[in-house]
């Protein structure tokens, strides 16, 4: 998936955590399954582990964990979200990768309780926070395989 063809405006709307999040479509590089993930030490309860992705070692991320602040990650599915930062790769385990949402998005509500929102987009279900992934992802590293 790219978002060359809308010129990275877009988002990705993925199910995280039971809730719709967007991703931005110029860091998504493709919705795959991730595959085996193997536990590592970390103080982060978010990281599932690792998992070799394209010939990478990359974290595995439980997004809706992270989002949540929780401290237990549910069961595994196998809906990960590859995404570039700035160079950087990163796997994000969600439940589902929905559709794709080209508007504009709008302030983030004064008040509003979401601190990874860098704007919201209006859907016919509500208001979804649209991620900042350079302020999530930089909590994580990218490792090559050997």
């Amino acid at each position: 998936m790219s978002a060359a063809t809308k010129g990275g405006a877009g988002h990705l709307l993925v199910r995280a955590g039971g809730r719709l999040v967007g991703l931005p479509l110029d860091q998504v590089v493709e919705v795959l399954d991730p595959g085996t993930s193997f536990p590592v030490p970390t103080r982060e309860p978010a990281v599932r582990g690792v998992a070799i992705v394209r010939g990478r070692i990359l974290p595995l991320v439980h997004l809706g964990t992270l989002l949540d602040g929780g401290d237990r990650l549910p069961e595994r599915t196998d809906t990960g979200v590859l995404i570039d930062l700035a160079g950087h790769r990163l796997c994000l385990e969600v439940e589902e990768a929905e559709s794709v949402l080209y508007d504009a998005g709008l302030a983030v509500p004064p008040g509003s309780a979401l601190p990874w929102a860098a704007a919201v987009a209006r859907t016919d279900r509500g208001l979804v926070p649209l991620l900042d992934l350079a302020a999530l992802g930089a909590r994580f590293t990218e490792t090559s395989a050997p």
